[in-house]
């Protein structure tokens, strides 16, 4: 009987790593990707549904239109929801980019969006890398994830404590610039030329 090829898909040693990418690939997988955007759909619906059988179909339509009308009108409701829409977009943002720019392995793995989090400036995102993904390959490739976030720049910084943690921090505003610049009252427009005095 001949001898088991290590090359044999059998005798693979990573086959815990071929069924995270089957998962990756399957409908299990995008739910996970999805999940927040599953998570809002399936609370929206059930909520309309329950409001249906406590009152009519009329009054819950104008009770959900309202409800939205508040978190529109409210300052700290729409920066609430803003923000949070803005880490879900830059969430898979961030995945697109990994895969666009080969930041994964070679099964196909992507690093892992362990914690995604507005900031004063934008969002910071907490990255687990998965083996042959290093916090180098990040800073390689920062400016293709801003244009790919939709932001002025993104920043790197790996764990001190360890390597395969990244910080990444998407930069949308600069907090420390002139919101109202006020010009100068000294010219309005070209200065008048000096006339030669008189002979």
């Amino acid at each position: 009987m001949p001898a088991a090829s290590p090359r044999n898909h059998r005798n693979n040693p990573y086959i815990m790593d071929r069924a995270m990418v089957t998962v990756h690939h399957s409908t299990t997988g995008a739910l996970w990707r999805f999940r927040t955007e599953a998570f809002a759909l399936t609370v929206a619906i059930a909520t309309a549904w329950e409001l249906t059988l406590a009152i009519t179909a009329l009054w819950t339509v104008i009770i959900l239109a309202a409800s939205i009308a508040v978190i529109g009108v409210l300052p700290w409701t729409r920066r609430l929801v803003i923000r949070r829409a803005w880490c879900v977009l830059s969430r898979h943002r961030i995945q697109r980019v990994c895969y666009e720019t080969r930041m994964h392995t070679r099964s196909g793995r992507l690093p892992l969006v362990l914690r995604i989090h507005p900031t004063q400036v934008g969002e910071r995102a907490l990255i687990w890398c998965r083996a042959g993904i290093c916090a180098e390959d990040f800073a390689a490739h920062s400016a293709e994830i801003a244009a790919a976030c939709y932001a002025r720049q993104a920043r790197i910084e790996g764990s001190k404590r360890w390597a395969q943690i990244v910080t990444l921090d998407v930069v949308r505003r600069d907090t420390l610039a002139a919101h109202h610049v006020i010009p100068s009252g000294l010219n309005h427009g070209r200065i008048p030329e000096r006339q030669s005095p008189a002979a």
